[in-house]
């Protein structure tokens, strides 16, 4: 039973963090799944987009921010690389006139 209510308790969290649109540290650990002294590092390095209020000693999120941050490096998948590599090949055939598609 004690499973359970934790498992309600999170979802409840995880309900109300989706609507939300200014997040807290604790927050948005919840959200990555780093920990706080990770995020903490990661404010004083500027590496992620952070707000300070109350003259500093709180941190704030929008949470756009953290999810385009999280998802700033993407990586392509091999038929999208493979693609690409046929589109490239194509293009310079026809820029050269070496018989361009009909």
């Amino acid at each position: 039973m004690n499973e359970i209510m934790k498992r309600l308790d999170r979802l409840e969290v995880l309900t109300l963090l989706s609507a939300k649109n200014v997040l807290t540290l604790e927050e948005v650990c919840l959200l990555t799944g780093l920990a706080k002294s990770t995020v903490y590092k990661m404010t004083a390095n500027r590496v992620i987009p952070h707000y300070h209020a109350d003259g500093g000693k709180h941190l704030y999120f929008k949470k756009d921010e953290v999810e385009n941050w999280l998802t700033r490096n993407r990586v392509s998948s091999q038929t999208e690389d493979e693609q690409k590599a046929v589109n490239e090949y194509f293009c310079q055939k026809a820029k050269a006139g070496k018989g361009g598609l009909k």
